[in-house]
Formats: structure tokens, sequence, C-alpha cells
């Protein structure tokens, strides 16, 4: 019975949405996460009346014909780039991107990775590196007798040294924007990579056109929501048993047939 298959791709649909649901929650706090969504379509159809073919030989056509759909499969998870909150937290390395943008971080592959999450730290030598360790390009150095760091909106990095009454500039952040943000691949630690479906980086100066500002002691939280998600989530496993029903009603109609003597 064509019941059993078309349930079967609905169960496999159904728990696919659920990991994806699931992944969501699971990051709720992470520092600029992004969430996810999961999108189906419908599979091919028989035709066992085609719709539009002669019915008789005077040129009636068949108006509807009859069509049987094979069931469903998953064709993306969507990635959601809405803007998360703002969380303060007085961090002179913790900055937040207010609008459109992404850190370029240079990986140990060589690769340019990009992310959202801007709770930076020093390395040994002074460089601005995320939390992994990777230099934040284009490659900011704060002397190890800098008393204060400031970070404008325009993303200019301002130092004040021991013993002077100036600050200095040390650098300033570059940010990246995309045609299609949704197709960066996410590779973890919070990091993405160019694709062919992201288009190629344009990369600017912050608070430029185009371009978010940005906003030091701050960190963007994860744009997911948990009410939304728990309700996702329910109506993903109703959707569930739904589909495991019309395996358990097709089986009994099958062994009704078999028990015919």
């Amino acid at each position: 019975m064509r019941s059993l298959n078309i349930g079967a791709t609905g169960m496999l649909a159904q728990q696919l949405n659920v990991e994806v649901i699931s992944n969501n929650i699971a990051n709720l706090s992470t520092t600029g996460f992004k969430r996810q969504r999961a999108e189906f379509s419908d599979l091919l159809y028989q035709n066992l009346r085609r719709v539009g073919t002669n019915s008789s030989d005077t040129g009636t056509v068949v108006p509807t014909g009859i069509q049987l759909g094979l069931g469903v499969k998953p064709t993306a998870t969507y990635r959601i780039t809405s803007q998360g909150e703002m969380q303060i937290t007085d961090n002179s390395l913790d900055v937040a991107i207010n609008g459109e943008g992404y850190f370029n971080i240079e990986l140990p592959s060589g690769e340019t990775g990009y992310t959202r999450a801007g709770a930076f730290q020093l390395s040994p030598t002074g460089d601005i590196v995320t939390p992994d360790g990777y230099t934040v390009q284009p490659g900011i150095n704060v002397p190890t007798n800098a008393v204060s760091i400031s970070i404008n909106a325009s993303g200019e990095v301002y130092i004040k040294l021991d013993g002077q009454v100036n600050a200095t500039l040390a650098g300033q952040f570059d940010l990246s924007i995309f045609p299609n943000e949704a197709g960066l691949e996410a590779i973890g630690d919070n990091n993405y990579l160019e694709t062919a479906a992201s288009g190629a980086a344009t990369t600017g100066s912050p608070n430029s056109v185009g371009f978010g500002s940005m906003l030091q002691g701050a960190l963007e939280t994860s744009n997911v929501n948990a009410v939304s998600e728990i309700t996702s989530l329910i109506t993903a496993q109703r959707a569930y048993e739904m589909n495991s029903k019309i395996i358990s009603a097709s089986d009994e109609m099958m062994r009704s047939i078999t028990n015919i003597r």
C-alpha cells in the first residue's frame, strides 16, 4: 500500500524537524546564534488519470484527473538571520554588531571565517582573538602597558597607555556582508564559511552605508524564541504521531485483507 511509504516519509520529515528545533533550543544561550527552520516539499505524483487528457471521441477533456502524492521530503534547513537581543556585559572586549555584518576571523586552515559572536579576548602577544584563539582580522594588537580599551560605533579601537593622557588608535574592525546570508555554511564554534550560495563577501567599515554599527561592552544573544520553539516542537510531535497512525491504519487494512478466506 502506498500509504505505508507515505506515512514513513512523513515520520522521517518530522524527525528531522524535531532535530532542527532541538538544536535551536540547545543553542538558546549561544552568543550570536541564528536559529534554523526546516523546509519540506511534496514528492512526485502518480497520474492514474492524467488531467487534461481526452475523455471521449468528441474532444471532451478530463477536468481534474487522479493524482496520488507519494509523500514529503526535506529540502532545506533555512537559517533565519534576524537580529538577536543586546546583552550588556560591561566587558571592554565584548563587541556586538547592531545591524548587518560579520566579523572576519582567520581560521587555522588559512581561510577567512565569519562570525556574529563578539566575545573577544587577548592573545599572549596582545592580539584581539576569539575564545578559540583565532585572530580577528585585520589584526589589532593591544600593548601590554595599555590601561584601557575603547571601541566606537565605527569599530575604531583606541587604547590609552600607562602614563599617557590621550588615547591612540590601535586599529579598526572590518565587517563583511553577503547577498544571501542564509547561504553561509555553518562550521561550528559560531563560525561560518562563504559559499557559492551566499555570494562573495563585501568588506567595509562598521557604521558605513550597508554595515551595522559596533557596540562595546555588549553581546548579541541568540535569536531563538523559546516559546515559539516549544510550540513548533509540540506541532512536530503531533504530526509525527499522526503519520504513525497512518502506518498503523494501513497495517490494519492489510491484516483485514490477509484474513479474508
